[in-house]
């Protein structure tokens, strides 16, 4: 049986539709309930839900043969799995932020707030910039609006969120969307399924 996770949310239901699209139903996964597993006996399938951050790892012990991510996810836990296509499902940005009066002082540690500390430290290791990372959940628009940090490292949409705050787009460090992923030892071994859903799916993405 060839195991799928799926995030959930809003990005996990606009790839399940991909995934339907491509004629990989599983009855009931968009009801009203709180099941996260569901199974189609004919295709000899099994899809779950799980949350964002963990797909890669369902992925990478095998749990999961395959899974959609957010690249996001993806860069930020740099997982031991193969990045297989782009699904363009969920677009969006992860953009460096600040106050519109903001000016950078290089001769003092940036602080930076954000919920993804390993992609901007590497972002600004790239830049030779001594950084202090502030690791956050949720609302960094509130972070230099207060004084907490100089800037924020966040996924940008549509940057309306940024502008109610006052805060505007610095630097844009990667696009990103949804990504079929698989595990290295199941594309081994289930290639011929793994590349027939990937090509399915890329045909209506």
């Amino acid at each position: 049986m060839l195991n799928i996770a799926l995030p959930k949310g809003r990005l996990g239901v606009k790839v399940y539709k991909l995934f339907a699209d491509a004629g990989y139903e599983f009855p009931g996964m968009l009801d009203s309930n709180r099941r996260l597993v569901f199974v189609n006996e004919e295709l000899n399938m099994r899809c779950f839900w799980v949350k964002p951050f963990d797909v890669p790892v369902y992925v990478e012990r095998g749990t999961a043969d395959i899974g959609a991510a957010g690249k996001d996810i993806l860069l930020e836990r740099n997982p031991d799995v193969y990045e297989l296509s782009d699904l363009k499902a969920g677009y969006c940005r992860m953009a460096v932020a600040a106050r519109e009066d903001f000016t950078d002082d290089s001769r003092r540690t940036l602080r930076v707030a954000t919920e993804f500390p390993n992609i901007a430290q590497n972002y600004y290791a790239g830049l030779g910039r001594d950084i202090d990372i502030i690791t956050l959940r949720g609302s960094l628009e509130l972070a230099p609006v207060l004084g907490l940090s100089d800037v924020i490292v966040d996924i940008v949409e549509t940057g309306t969120t940024l502008r109610e705050n006052n805060l505007h787009v610095l630097n844009y460090i990667a696009d990103l969307s949804a990504r079929l992923i698989a595990n290295k030892s199941s594309y081994k071994f289930k290639n011929v399924i793994i590349n027939e859903i990937m090509r399915r799916l890329e045909k209506n993405s």
